[in-house]
This record gives C-alpha cells, sequence and structure tokens, in this order.
C-alpha cells in the first residue's frame, strides 16, 4: 500500500471482501456550502450509501495522509475550518508534504480512490470547460483526470456554471464515455435539461455496470462519466439558472475572482440570490447520486 494512503479498517475490510465501496469528495464540504448544512449532508450522503447496500468512503488529506474514510469528528472539522486548502491534482504533493488539511476535489478524490482500488465514485456535478475557455484556457483538471484514472463518477452532469457544450466535446476527444441514467437528453446539474443531446442513455444499474465491466476488460483505461438528472421535485428550470449564472459570472469579473476560487463564488453567489433554493437543490441532487453511485456499486460486485 502507498505509504500515504490511509484507508479506514471498515472499508479496507470491504475491499478486501469485494463490498461494495463509494468514494465521496470533501470538497462538498469544506468550499461547496456553508456550515452546518455541509457537515449535515456529508452525514446523510453517507447514510444514503449505506441504505443501498455499499460502505462509504469520504476523502481528505489529513496530517500528511490521502485519507479514505473519516470520522464524525473530521467532518465536523471540514465543514467549520477556514483554512482548508481545496487539492487537486497539482496541490497534492505540497498539501501532503506540508501535512496541511486537504479537501479533495473531483480530480483528486478520483486518484486518491483509484489508489485504494475503489472504482464508484458519486459526487455533486463535476469540473469541466469554463465558459470563454477559448481564450482563458480554463479546463478543469477533473476531464484530464477522467482520461487517466479507471474510477466512474456519478454527478448530476457538469455544473451549469461551466460550458457544457464544450466540455461534452473534450470529453468525446478524450474518449471518456458520458452515460445518462433514464432520458436522452443531458442533464445540467440544478436542472434535468441542457439543451445538449447525451451521448449515451442507459436505465438500469445493471446496464451501466456491465458497461464499466466491459470497458475496463477491453483495457479501456480511464473514467465514465454518469450523468444522474436532479429529481423532478427539486429541478431548478435551466432558463432561470442561466439568469443567475450569467449576473454571477458578472459579479465574479468585477470582483477580479480567478483560478480555483471561481467556481466556490459562483455556487455561493448563486445560492444567495436564489433565497437558498440552489442549495437545497444541491444536496437533493448530491444525494440522488449517492444512492445511485451505491446502486451501481453494488451491481458492479455482483
Amino acid at each position: 500500500m502507498n505509504q500515504f494512503l490511509q484507508v479506514q479498517p471498515e472499508i479496507r475490510e470491504a475491499l478486501a471482501t469485494q463490498t461494495p465501496v463509494v468514494a465521496l469528495e470533501s470538497t462538498i464540504i469544506s468550499h461547496g456550502m456553508p456550515y452546518p448544512q455541509n457537515v449535515e449532508t456529508a452525514w446523510a450522503v453517507e447514510q444514503t450509501v449505506r441504505e443501498n447496500g455499499a460502505i462509504p468512503a469520504t476523502i481528505a488529506i489529513i496530517n500528511g495522509k490521502c485519507r479514505v474514510g473519516l470520522s464524525a469528528q473530521e467532518l465536523e472539522t471540514f465543514g467549520k475550518e477556514k483554512n482548508v486548502w481545496k487539492v487537486s491534482l497539482r496541490d497534492m504533493p505540497i498539501v501532503v508534504s506540508k501535512k496541511m488539511l486537504g479537501a479533495t476535489t473531483v480530480a483528486a478524490t478520483m486518484r486518491i480512490a483509484a489508489m485504494a482500488g475503489i472504482k464508484i465514485f458519486a459526487t455533486g456535478g463535476t469540473g469541466g470547460v469554463h465558459r470563454g475557455a477559448e481564450t482563458s484556457m480554463d479546463v478543469s483538471a477533473d476531464l484530464t483526470e477522467m482520461e487517466h484514472t479507471s474510477v466512474a463518477i456519478v454527478s448530476a452532469g457538469v455544473k451549469s456554471i461551466l460550458d457544457i457544450g464544450l466540455t461534452l466535446e473534450y470529453l468525446e476527444t478524450k474518449g471518456i464515455p458520458v452515460v445518462t441514467i433514464g432520458q436522452n437528453e443531458f442533464p445540467s446539474f440544478y436542472s434535468r435539461k441542457s439543451g445538449f443531446n447525451s451521448p449515451l442513455r442507459l436505465d438500469t444499474a445493471t446496464e451501466i455496470a456491465d458497461m464499466l465491466k466491459t470497458k475496463w476488460s477491453l483495457g479501456l483505461q480511464g473514467s465514465v462519466l454518469i450523468a444522474n438528472p436532479i429529481p423532478d421535485a427539486y429541478e431548478i428550470p435551466a432558463a432561470t439558472m442561466e439568469t443567475h449564472i450569467l449576473q454571477a459570472l458578472d459579479a465574479a469579473q468585477k470582483n477580479n475572482v480567478k483560478g480555483k476560487e471561481v467556481t466556490p463564488f459562483l455556487l455561493q453567489y448563486i445560492a444567495e440570490h436564489t433565497k437558498g433554493e440552489s442549495l437545497e437543490a444541491n444536496i437533493a441532487l448530491i444525494k440522488h447520486n449517492a444512492k445511485r453511485g451505491a446502486e451501481i456499486a453494488v451491481a458492479l460486485a455482483g
């Protein structure tokens, strides 16, 4: 086992006995939503995974170790602490070597999950190609990591603050399958609609598990992006969200927000200007993705 990897005993035992395990990221806790909703959501997501037959594995970096599985106190720390490093791949060496507190993004969570032998990862929404990337070159490391790491991601699509069309084109170029569950249109995080057709559609956890087994058995390395549309009851119409997104992007530009601070700024701005409706939707879709992730993990282990 990698000297920098520390796997919680319950998760180590599950992996050894081929019990289904679902990886969960920690950036949602530290940078995705306010306290106490962040910690409450983290607990609810872990419980959802358990209720659907799998073991949750929340991933973070603590005291020089890539941790797979967090205690109740550690979840609370990530929810309250203000100086948690938002860790993507480029940040992992410095955060581990300096023994800093690090919340892992999709890219870093995928890499650590792969180190531990976990194949399924549930999150809210992935990163992607940012709007205006043709001049800024702002493309999330989540996408490049998907090309190399064989961990499937269950999400509500890519975050709607991004350029969804360019993101889908990028994923195609990199040979990363994009599968939407139960509908032909690719979802856009807060909304079930995006205006873009999904490249692929599958309707059951068993079909998705069969596809994952086939892909990796063929020697085709890399991820599969499994898009799980937000439940109808929590959907915010895409046109409504687009208005808030454009306002948030304008505010970010005026405040000179750049780099890895952009996404947290936009999500907080949108939450404030939708009177919490976007936060409620965010929590609902994360739980929904955890459920789907557990179902797929169970099917994959079967």
